[in-house]
């Protein structure tokens, strides 16, 4: 692809043309479809170069990768947006871009945005769609695409406050149904699905006998056999009045998981992963839960729910033996009930049948003990004893909730930009929570339900150890070190409070800032606007080093950490040149007497600071691709051919030689 590229810009300079707008690996067409008098959908098909992807509408929010996203204009009656971004099923795969597992659309995606019509008179739909193309290489900046659509007005309109429709209806008109097809056919993907929901589903079965362990739980087990000895006449019927106590368990954690994913849909699921409001409601949930098993209250259901079932399970029959594997659920609630919640949560970031897929996970562990002992009675004189060690367990799991609850809280801030829960704040709370645990283990902290403790068992000895050699391995943490065990669970060292460590100096605090500058990689002084950078090169009589780079662009991480750390290029980089690095992916507003017409794209006006410096680097430069680095003087003349990735630091140290030597003999 990049080998078409330079062809076509050497044909367009021989030729003498115009170098009116750079090739584009993505092509797009918006449509409107409607689906009735008051609903519609904008959908938007794009047609992608083979090699190449544009990301789904719905990434983990710690990703440097950008979504495909949909911004739309507020309307105080003529529509109402419903839901996110709707998408066909994408591939995922491990991206070298970004070095993680990441999903994404080859060769074409269809994006879809329902909105229901409130108005009778026509009216036009504005918003705009973003997206971010990549291949295995390199990535181009995100492309913006207006939105400006003429709807006709519905004949009997639903009035703004009444909004009782079911949003979440997946119908597609009849292209996108043969696209689905089409790759269901295919089964693209597939594979990789497949190692997700495996993965889901042993989690949600670890989860399950985790809940088997607590006291809510485990001493429903010997009532249960008791129930199926006196009910059974024979030792046949025994058993199979067993299978179906555990396959009953099993189909009402299933229809639960069905009924989330029904109710929100998956991709509303998937979206409310990412989303900062459910983040926030989820991180109090699993205090609400944690606080719970810690013993600060109980949650539990209605009691006439409970009584209502007993009374049907003590009819005898099937039906009799179904309304006992109900009476499990709603009794053992309290226990089961936040770790069910954890379960649907996680899955539901995966959309599709993944929440299924885990409370199949998870019912299945419960039920197999219920199962095997209901069958086998006998072998319940093999079970430990009830008493204190199932509250222990029970409490073991409350600091593990409250721990990972911090992780939604962390979610949310991060994609505020908030700087609330930095890196120190989160693994000092761990540490803390983690020490409490390490306490308890050892019997030094009691809890309101504990048993008394006269010894402890070796288990719990080891367990002790266990949690206190992790915390004491978080402690370096707060002083800058990696703690690669729990990576990607406390926000990335960049957002810190000190990103260099602490008791690290950053850079000499008698070197003074230029106007508008700041300390950038390697404490390098870096402009972030051109027209700055240039008036201070031309004052100061230096070359001025042009970046072009993005937030989202890894190879230009690496020529950063790897080749700009060399000390020959960190000498250069600080003393014989001017850098200011221009971020094409930057998506903060331009004020508005800076929002210039494209020279690119007819009629499309630049609102982002990225399309500014995007459209800058293609027009001057007849590039779109980062890293870009253009060395320039007073005049903004090229000193010597702009250079891109290239990890050699040899080469690195030459091209900056040549510039700045040209530069000094003019």
């Amino acid at each position: 692809m990049k080998k078409i590229y330079s062809f076509l810009l050497v044909f367009l300079l021989a030729t003498g043309s115009l170098f009116a707008q750079l090739e584009t690996p993505v092509t797009w067409e918006l449509s409107l479809n409607r689906i009735s008098d008051t609903e519609a959908e904008v959908v938007i098909t794009m047609e992608i170069d083979k090699g190449w992807h544009v990301y789904s509408a719905y990434l983990d929010s710690m990703t440097s990768a950008l979504p495909t996203e949909g911004f739309w204009s507020d309307s105080a009656t003529e529509y109402t947006i419903v839901g996110g971004l709707q998408e066909l099923e994408p591939h995922e795969d491990y991206d070298p871009n970004f070095e993680e597992t990441l999903k994404w659309h080859e060769e074409e995606a269809v994006f879809r945005q329902k909105f229901i019509i409130h108005s009778a008179e026509d009216f036009s739909l504005l918003g705009e769609i973003t997206f971010m193309a990549c291949n295995d290489r390199m990535c181009l900046p995100p492309e913006y695409v207006d939105v400006d659509l003429l709807v006709k007005g519905a004949k009997n309109p639903i009035k703004k406050e009444v909004e009782a429709i079911d949003y979440n209806d997946t119908e597609k008109d009849g292209q996108l149904n043969e696209i689905t097809d089409e790759l269901e056919a295919e089964g693209e993907g597939s594979s990789e699905e497949d190692r997700s929901l495996g993965m889901i589903f042993l989690l949600s079965f670890l989860g399950g006998f985790a809940a088997l362990l607590t006291p809510c739980v485990f001493p429903m087990i010997p009532m249960t056999v008791s129930f199926f000895t006196k009910q059974s006449k024979t030792k046949s019927a025994g058993i199979r009045n067993a299978l179906i106590y555990g396959i009953a368990i099993i189909v009402i954690y299933v229809l639960l998981g069905t009924l989330v994913v029904q109710i929100f849909g998956s991709d509303a699921l998937s979206a409310l992963s990412t989303n900062v409001i459910f983040n926030v409601v989820f991180f109090l949930l699993l205090i609400v839960f944690g606080l719970s098993f810690l013993g600060a209250f109980e949650i539990m259901l209605p009691n006439s729910w409970a009584n209502k079932v007993d009374a049907q399970a003590d009819k005898g029959g099937i039906i009799g033996i179904i309304f006992m594997a109900l009476a499990l659920a709603i009794v053992s609630f309290s226990c089961t009930g936040p770790i069910v919640g954890t379960i649907l949560f996680q899955s539901a970031s995966h959309g599709g049948m993944a929440p299924i897929i885990g409370m199949l996970g998870f019912s299945t562990a419960i039920a197999l003990p219920f199962t095997l002992f209901a069958a086998f009675p006998g072998w319940m004189n093999s079970l430990p004893q009830s008493g204190g060690w199932l509250n222990s367990v029970k409490v073991f799991l409350g600091f593990l909730e409250i721990a990972f609850a911090f992780k939604f809280l962390s979610n949310a801030d991060l994609v505020l930009q908030l700087h609330l829960l930095e890196r120190e704040t989160f693994l000092a709370i761990w540490i803390a929570v983690f020490g409490a645990l390490t306490l308890y283990l050892f019997g030094k902290l009691k809890l309101p339900h504990d048993s008394p403790l006269p010894f402890i068992s070796v288990g719990r000895l080891m367990l002790g150890l266990l949690v206190g050699t992790f915390t004491i391995y978080l402690i370096p943490g707060l002083w800058g070190a990696p703690v690669k065990l729990i990576s990607g669970f406390p926000p990335p060292a960049k957002y810190s409070e000190s990103p260099y460590g602490v008791g690290t100096k950053p850079h000499d605090d008698n070197i003074e800032l230029p106007e508008h500058a700041h300390f950038g990689e390697h404490d390098i002084i870096t402009f972030d606007d051109y027209d700055y950078a240039l008036k201070y090169a031309r004052k100061v009589k230096k070359p001025l080093l042009i970046d072009f780079t993005g937030h989202a662009c890894v190879n230009c991480r690496k020529m950063e950490q790897y080749v700009w750390s060399d000390p020959k290029v960190l000498n250069m980089l600080k003393n014989d040149v001017v850098l200011v690095s221009l971020y094409v992916d930057d998506k903060r507003r331009l004020p508005k007497d800076q929002q210039i017409m494209s020279e690119l794209q007819e009629g499309k006006k630049l609102k982002y600071i990225g399309q500014k410096w995007s459209e800058f680097q293609a027009v001057r430069y007849e590039q779109n691709s980062q890293p870009l680095y253009v060395i320039v003087d007073a005049d903004e003349k090229s000193m010597n051919k702009p250079t891109g990735y290239d990890p050699e630091i040899p080469l690195y140290v030459d091209w900056l030689k040549e510039g700045i030597s040209k530069f000094n003999k003019k």
